[in-house]
């Protein structure tokens, strides 16, 4: 059995060094919080989602531009029961590492995001993340007014291989020109 004596100086001491921890502790959260601009790689490892910013750095975190002010919230519920069409859909889900199996029969926040750069004129695409309890669990692409549902990884990996094929090749410089000019000529004997 341990027995702790605390004098006036003593209990005055020891508030003093838990209020000093608060204020650490709050200053490092706050130092967290309004960092900005800082976007993890990973967009899966968001700790949590409680801002519309917060959705916008998720889907930026993928590639994806959103506009923030297109910003809508509905309320949807996981069916307890799936059928295949609902099994698919959470294939795509499973794309950037989130699974709704966990949430059968669980209400959820449905954010939607337009995603400009990927919209056209007969088609608006919107960035979806399903929220619970400020965590990410589901995440896709929308094609309105089609209804057609991207998986993340899929969209991004096109968009890079379009932007690829619309980039032009490097030109020659005019030494390698020269070069390989000069490779090709061909010199014919002279009698």
């Amino acid at each position: 059995m341990f027995l702790c004596t605390v004098t006036k100086p003593g209990l005055r001491q020891a508030g003093a060094l838990a209020l000093c921890a608060v204020c650490l502790c709050g200053t490092v959260a706050a130092a967290v919080h309004f960092s900005g601009g800082a976007v993890t790689a990973n967009a899966a490892a968001a700790p949590g989602i409680e801002t519309t910013q917060d959705i916008g750095g998720y889907f930026t975190g993928y590639g994806f531009d959103t506009d923030l002010s297109t910003a809508a919230v509905d309320k949807v519920k996981i069916p307890k029961k799936w059928d295949d069409s609902f099994t698919a859909f959470n294939q795509v889900v499973q794309e950037s590492d989130l699974d709704l199996s966990d949430y059968k029969g669980k209400t959820v926040e449905k954010w939607t995001l337009l995603c400009p750069e990927l919209s056209t004129g007969d088609q608006d695409t919107y960035c979806v993340l399903l929220v619970y309890k400020a965590k990410a669990i589901g995440a896709y692409l929308l094609q309105k007014p089609s209804g057609e549902v991207t998986g993340l990884v899929t969209a991004a990996k096109t968009t890079a291989e379009a932007t690829a094929a619309e980039t032009p090749a490097p030109e020659e410089t005019d030494q390698e020109a020269q070069a390989t000019a000069a490779e090709t000529e061909i010199e014919y004997p002279t009698e």
